[in-house]
């Protein structure tokens, strides 16, 4: 089958150095907002605050390294971004154990991750178009997808029994050493890279035209502007819904905490189910018709979340819309990634996942924090209805199923 084709055993290394960093995140899901509560007795301002300006800061901090990153050799990158991370979530464990934390500690290494998050992940993407053949990209995307969706199924769970058993900060501690692994599985990768654009003035000084030319490409290319102006609005709506309808199911409806993870857990499995078919339906249907099919779908089911009411059938409605978000999401998402890849110019590609991601971030930051306010001010089931109105309204950003390139067209990519 073809899923389950070998690509290689240097893929072989980057699959493994992902699949463990990703394992180590999710492990390590929300910690810092728990030790936020339970060390530092910091309340729901600090803890929004938290959440929302580390990842945005750290946003902006990535974009100068965008051209920077450009004309470098990229396994080399990834390596210090994996060191990176690991050093700064080690200070975590060790300011604990030393009686020395802070919260404007947790916020300088929540920012330092969030960049070289950013970071890593541009200079993978570039590296993985230059390790496979263009055929490849899409099973190789589906593969990353799916390793994602079984770590968000499995690292919560097991990451709440870690902190029961060994403290507050045991899984950053493991997060740090998931990074440490990552850079030797991608040392391990070896043989030849080949070699990046030549150095300019951006390598020296990055100049503001150099800063922009990530989202210069994104919003001049007549297919990757709709799609990165959808996917960044649905995906931070459907984050920014998220702690309105923890607060609606633990606080308002009485849901234990086990039963809100539940539901979040068991739909998990949707993205696993949906990255595996993603290249057996491009195969048959072709990648415009599920790309643009996958779209639409995904955002049919947020809005049901509004409704959710107390019990079983509550929590039932919540499993099973979630279950049916993030199926499409498992089959839009690694052929997103395939296009965008394909459509990015090899001088360029960096910098333009960079921007898509850093504007990813720093979106779904001030959503949150907005819709915070919103549920604040009315109450959680407004904030969650009119997020899943707006989405309703988000296909409209998509781009015509006709002006997006088929897989079977032989001029589809632009590099």
């Amino acid at each position: 089958m073809a899923g389950s084709r070998s690509l290689g055993r240097r893929f072989g290394w980057l699959w493994g150095a992902y699949a463990v960093s990703t394992a180590g995140t999710w492990l390590a899901f929300d910690a810092f907002a728990l030790i936020a509560v339970l060390v530092l007795d910091a309340g729901p301002a600090q803890v929004s605050l938290l959440a929302a300006v580390g990842p945005a800061v750290g946003a902006a901090v990535s974009v100068p390294l965008g051209p920077w990153v450009e004309v470098r050799r990229k396994r080399p990158v990834m390596i210090a971004t994996d060191l990176v991370r690991c050093a700064v979530l080690l200070s975590v464990p060790v300011a604990f154990a030393l009686d020395r934390l802070g919260f404007a500690q947790l916020l300088l290494v929540s920012v330092a991750v969030a960049a070289a998050d950013i970071t890593f992940h541009a200079a993978a993407g570039a590296f993985l178009k230059d390790l496979l053949p263009r055929r490849d990209l899409l099973l190789a995307n589906g593969r990353f997808e799916a390793t994602a969706w079984t770590a968000s199924m499995a690292g919560p769970p097991l990451g709440g029994a870690a902190i029961g058993l060994l403290g507050p900060v045991a899984t950053v501690a493991a997060d740090a050493v998931s990074y440490l692994l990552s850079a030797a599985g991608i040392h391990a990768i070896g043989g030849h890279e080949n070699p990046p654009p030549r150095p300019g003035p951006a390598s020296v000084r990055p100049r503001p035209g150099d800063l922009l030319a990530g989202w210069r490409h994104i919003l001049s290319d007549p297919v990757l502007r709709p799609l990165f102006l959808n996917t960044v609005l649905v995906n931070a709506l459907i984050m920014a819904a998220s702690p309105p309808l923890l607060v609606l199911m633990v606080g308002d409806l009485h849901f234990a905490p086990w039963q809100y993870a539940l539901a979040f857990a068991v739909p998990c499995t949707g993205g696993l189910l949906g990255s595996r078919l993603a290249p057996r339906l491009v195969t048959r249907f072709g990648g415009r018709r599920v790309l643009y099919a996958s779209g639409l779908l995904r955002v049919c089911w947020p809005i049901g979340l509004a409704f959710t009411g107390p019990g079983p059938a509550g929590l039932a409605l919540v499993t099973i819309l979630e279950l049916g978000l993030i199926t499409c999401c498992g089959v839009f998402n690694p052929v997103l990634a395939t296009y965008r890849l394909e459509r990015a110019p090899k001088d360029r590609t960096t910098r333009v996942l960079a921007a898509w991601s850093a504007t990813g971030k720093a979106t779904t930051a001030a959503l949150t924090a907005l819709w915070g306010s919103l549920a604040a001010l009315t109450d959680p089931r407004t904030a969650i209805a009119l997020a899943g109105a707006l989405l309703l309204a988000t296909p409209v950003l998509l781009p015509h199923r006709t002006r997006i390139p088929d897989d079977r067209s032989p001029d589809r990519a632009r590099s």
